[in-house]
This record gives C-alpha cells, sequence and structure tokens, in this order.
C-alpha cells in the first residue's frame, strides 16, 4: 500500500471513516455499507469503510459456522444419547457444544471491539491503518 501520493484526508473524511469503524459495534454492517455507499467519491473513507465492512462479513460467517458445529455436537449427542446405556447421564456433546459457541462469540465481540476502536482512532487521525489480512483485500478494491 503507498498512501505516500495521496491528497491528505479532510476532516468530514475521517470523521466518516471514525464512524464506519466505531458505529459497527452497534450496527454490525449496516453502517459501513451505508458509508461506503453515500461517500463513494472519497478513497480514504471508502477504504475505511470497506475494511469494517469485509471485518463484519467475516464475523458473520465465523458465527455461523460456530452456529453449525453447536447444532452439530447438539444433534450428535441426541442421536447417540438414545443408544447410549447411561440414558439418564447429561448431555456433554451439547454442554461443550454450547461452551465452545459461547467462548468463540465472547472472542469475536472482545476482538471487534478493540478493532473498531483502535482503527477508528488511527482513521480520526487520518491514517490509513490496515486491519491484519483484511487490509491488503480492501485496499485492492479501491
Amino acid at each position: 500500500m503507498d498512501s505516500t501520493n495521496l491528497p491528505p484526508p479532510t476532516a468530514d473524511e475521517r470523521l466518516l471513516a471514525l464512524f464506519a469503524h466505531i458505529l459497527q459495534i452497534f450496527s454490525w454492517f449496516i453502517n459501513p455499507l451505508v458509508i461506503l455507499l453515500v461517500k463513494r467519491d472519497s478513497r480514504f473513507v471508502k477504504f475505511h469503510a470497506t475494511q469494517a465492512l469485509i471485518w463484519q462479513v467475516v464475523l458473520m460467517i465465523a458465527g455461523m459456522c460456530g452456529m453449525v458445529f453447536f447444532f452439530l455436537f447438539m444433534f450428535l449427542t441426541i442421536s447417540t444419547q438414545g443408544r447410549n446405556a447411561h440414558a439418564n447421564a447429561p448431555p456433554t456433546g451439547f454442554f461443550l457444544g454450547f461452551a465452545g459457541f459461547w467462548l468463540l462469540w465472547m472472542v469475536m465481540m472482545v476482538l471487534n471491539l478493540v478493532l473498531s476502536i483502535v482503527y477508528g482512532i488511527k482513521a480520526h487521525n487520518g491514517e490509513w491503518a490496515q486491519y491484519p489480512l483484511i487490509g491488503r483485500l480492501a485496499w485492492r478494491l479501491l
């Protein structure tokens, strides 16, 4: 990424880029998408809103995968519980699946909070800061 030859962002652009990052905590993908669609003429805002939007898509995919694994654990536990001699035993697969899903969800939310705040501050300072792994993709989409 070479942002040295780009003009410095205006105060409005920095504020919208900050909003794209910070408001994704509350509105998930909706706010970055709206900001991306409204302010397409600014490369700075487009870059930061695209990063936030890609991050929200990654979070949704990870959450859906977690739910699929949770339901797999639950259905496998139900199917093996009927064949098991200890039918009154608690369903360990269900509890392990639920604990794994809950842990994954909490880690994702904390990571979302940290990334949103850190990169929101960087965007407000006028930096072309990239999310790890996602920033290069957002830069190519400009």
